[in-house]
């Protein structure tokens, strides 16, 4: 028993060396360093683990990995602490567990292993390194949820799964399970907690980080994609609509006092007629350019046509004869397809190739539509959007109508986007959600299942 408190207090002070060594070398990480209480036991053996509000530990296991190294312990500290950050516990509902489990860890470490300080440096491993450049083939920021889709998609054999794990474990993830959870309003009001305490800490970084190089450069990058809002999608392209008039009763466009009283004094003659036109904003004239690039692959671009094509089915927004252009560039425009009904468009879809894979230029695809402009092609051009991992060479100057990249993984910080144009971070699951959620709303006009696969 005497034993048994020795290792847990021993066990508590190494957590305490381990947190003031890594306050010493990360003091942007203060608040969140310090956010967990520490406690032996919790269930978990020769390892630790967290619930978000206590760090379990086993005191002999953390006296055991502090005897071969203290970077050890540091960066078992720091891998946990980064799980709550970026709010991996919460997230676990609805997902395959171990997978999770898995892209959550690979998450993390590639975090671990891009900081440049002596306290956490664990050496290199080449099986690492080569998994963490597999995965930046489909991703510019090694996100835990671009880490799943990826494994979800490689469905790999258990071994390999197994051996993945076994590289890249480093807690245990037993006490995560949301579903296991009886109190949800006190789960919610943890994750809140500590979605709080990452946006404070990716504010501080990036007054920290702002102009120079400090090595923290892999944590900002994940907390910006942790705390990146929700968007709507739907939302955000009819920010592209002009105003139209268009047949239909306009309500605000007369006295019903005085149309009432007609009905009343002469039976079915309304003083008042209602309007038979009103104005809404409809799109017409827009550009949509698809970076064909070697980083960008057909079935993605396939998936935010397919979103796309759903919302612009709605009249409500979208008008049924169009002017769409659909731009395919890499170092230069390889295809340029014109839209004039949507139906056209969900044709280009059915047979859809990809076309290009050189290096990134956007530069042709404003060239090519300033020359659009100039030959009438469009009416009223309000916008342009780009999908794209937004790496690449941008154009200097403006063009005369609105410009959004959309970008379905966080850019590297090194990426730097014009601040003329929007920038869009979108993820698969938001695009689908916009699909569905626009199809559901008009059941008459858009059939869920002949949406195209997303």
């Amino acid at each position: 028993m005497d034993e048994q408190k020795d290792f847990s207090q021993i066990g508590r002070d190494i957590l305490l060396t381990a947190r003031n060594e890594l306050y010493m070398n990360l003091p942007y990480l203060d608040v969140a360093l310090c956010a967990l209480d520490f406690q032996p036991g919790g269930g978990m053996t020769l390892s630790v683990a967290t619930d978000g509000e206590t760090l379990y530990y086993d005191g002999g296991y953390l006296a055991e990995r502090y005897m071969r190294s203290r970077v050890y312990t540091n960066r078992a500290y720091l891998h946990v602490i980064l799980h709550c950050m970026l709010r991996h516990l919460a997230k676990k509902r609805g997902k395959v567990p171990e997978l999770w489990d898995l892209a959550c860890d690979v998450a993390v470490e590639s975090i671990l292993d891009g900081l440049n300080y002596p306290c956490l440096d664990g050496g290199s491993v080449p099986a690492k390194r080569k998994f963490y450049g597999e995965c930046r083939q489909d991703m510019p920021v090694l996100t835990a949820e671009g880490i799943y889709r990826r494994l979800l998609r490689l469905s790999l054999p258990e071994y390999e799964v197994a051996q993945l794990q076994r590289r890249f474990l480093e807690d245990d993830h037993g006490l995560w399970d949301p579903e296991k959870q009886d109190d949800q309003e006190q789960s919610q009001q943890q994750d809140e907690k500590w979605k709080d305490l990452s946006e404070k800490t990716q504010t501080g970084m990036e007054t920290v980080l702002a102009g120079q190089s400090t090595g923290g450069e892999a944590v900002l990058e994940q907390i910006q994609v942790a705390n990146r809002d929700d968007v709507d999608y739907r939302a955000f392209l009819r920010r592209f609509a002009v105003p139209r008039e268009v047949l239909g009763v306009d309500g605000d466009a007369f006295d019903y006092g005085f149309y009432s009283y007609g009905l009343r004094l002469y039976g079915n003659m309304p003083l008042v007629e209602p309007t038979e036109t009103r104005e809404e904003k409809r799109i017409e004239d827009f550009v949509i350019a698809v970076d064909t690039s070697m980083s960008t692959s057909g079935e993605l671009v396939r998936q935010f046509l397919a979103c796309t094509y759903a919302i612009l089915r709605s009249t409500e927004t979208f008008t049924r004869k169009v002017n769409i252009r659909i731009l395919q560039c890499d170092d230069q425009v390889r295809s340029d397809t014109v839209i004039h009904d949507l139906e056209d468009l969900r044709k280009y879809m059915d047979h859809f190739q990809l076309a290009g894979g050189s290096a990134t230029d956007f530069r042709p695809v404003f060239e090519h539509v300033a020359r659009l402009q100039k030959e009438g092609a469009f009416t009223s051009l309000r916008g342009l959007v780009y999908f794209t991992d937004g790496m690449g060479v941008y154009p200097k100057k403006r063009p005369p109508y609105e410009t959004a990249f959309v970008l379905l993984e966080e850019p590297p910080m090194s990426v730097k986007i014009p601040p003329w144009a929007i920038r869009l971070v979108l993820d698969l699951p938001g695009l689908e959600k916009a699909a569905r959620e626009t199809a559901e709303e008009l059941p008459d006009m858009i059939d869920l299942d002949e949406l195209p696969a997303l």
